[in-house]
């Protein structure tokens, strides 16, 4: 009798818990793909493009700077 009503609990635990849980962030996922990117999603993502292209502009600068003044500097 232990095990069954042990089976049983656990059965009810996942049923009523579980369950429930996985649906709703199941839902909430894939209600999120349908409608994108919010606004505040999207301007940060514009704002982390923009540094990112600063950032790969400063790394060809210091690049440049670098091989005009020490050409051997990659090989170390």
């Amino acid at each position: 009798m232990d095990i069954i009503a042990a089976i049983f609990i656990t059965t009810i635990v996942f049923v009523g818990a579980v369950i429930p849980t996985w649906v709703f962030f199941h839902y909430r996922y894939k209600t999120k793909l349908v409608h994108g990117l919010s606004i505040d999603e999207q301007t940060d993502l514009e704002e982390m493009m923009e540094t990112a292209n600063k950032m790969a502009q400063r790394i060809q600068s210091l690049e440049l700077i670098l091989d005009s003044e020490h050409p051997q500097w990659r090989e170390k």
